[in-house]
């Protein structure tokens, strides 16, 4: 499981990409404007970001490097229909992680996006365990003193991104950030309901799910 952005002008290959990376149980969240894409990235995290190269606004290749020389680390796959050793080159040099020439099998996009999260140790789909709860991200399943618990997808994500960071302290708005997709859907309400719903089903004593008091949520193990 993992947040996407998806930044395509094409609506029939986006709509294409997008079911299939939702299939795989990823959130994704989609772009088609390369100015717009920039400024999301300003703001908001993602576990990997697909970029096509030739886009309206501005080129994938100055998003791409505008974001690297920002710092952004997210693992970068590009989507092309260039060729050339010199176009590859260029967007290496300019941070690139990974090609996909187009037209491509949507297996091989699969395989390239796991192969990416595969990269930091935060998204390595290990098993997690936190207390007496243990998680599966390939299997997107939680076992709780090895029962199994029934979570609805964004239960399951808000949890393994917790589980994968224990012990530390996240605001609310860094929550939002790193979980929702940046849509009308990511508000404080929304996450305060998500932690309601997800202490039931892990943590009814509340020591394992905890409110840091003026500051956010820490998930200690």
């Amino acid at each position: 499981m993992a947040k996407v952005l998806l930044v395509e002008d094409d609506n029939d290959l986006a709509n294409m990409v997008r079911t299939f990376l939702l299939f795989e149980k990823h959130t994704v969240e989609r772009i088609a404007n390369g100015m717009e894409a920039s400024d999301r990235l300003r703001s908001f995290e993602y576990d990997v970001i697909i970029l096509d190269w030739t886009l309206p606004g501005i080129s994938g290749i100055e998003i791409l490097k505008g974001y690297r020389e920002r710092g952004g680390k997210t693992p970068i796959l590009m989507l092309t229909g260039k060729t050339s050793i010199d176009d590859k080159e260029q967007g290496l040099d300019n941070g690139v992680d990974d090609y996909l020439t187009k037209p491509f099998d949507m297996r091989e996009l699969g395989a390239r996006v796991r192969a990416l999260l595969r990269r930091p140790a935060a998204v390595s789909a290990n098993i997690l365990t936190a207390g007496d709860l243990c998680l599966d991200p390939a299997k997107h399943a939680v076992l709780k003193n090895g029962e199994p618990l029934a979570l609805v997808p964004r239960e399951c994500q808000l949890l393994e991104f917790l589980m994968r960071h224990p012990n530390q302290v996240f605001t609310m708005t860094a929550l939002l950030n790193r979980v929702w997709p940046s849509d009308s859907e990511a508000t404080e309400e929304a996450l305060r309901t998500t932690i309601k719903r997800l202490r039931k089903k892990i943590d009814p004593d509340g020591q394992l799910l905890q409110n840091v008091r003026g500051v956010g949520y820490c998930l200690k193990a």
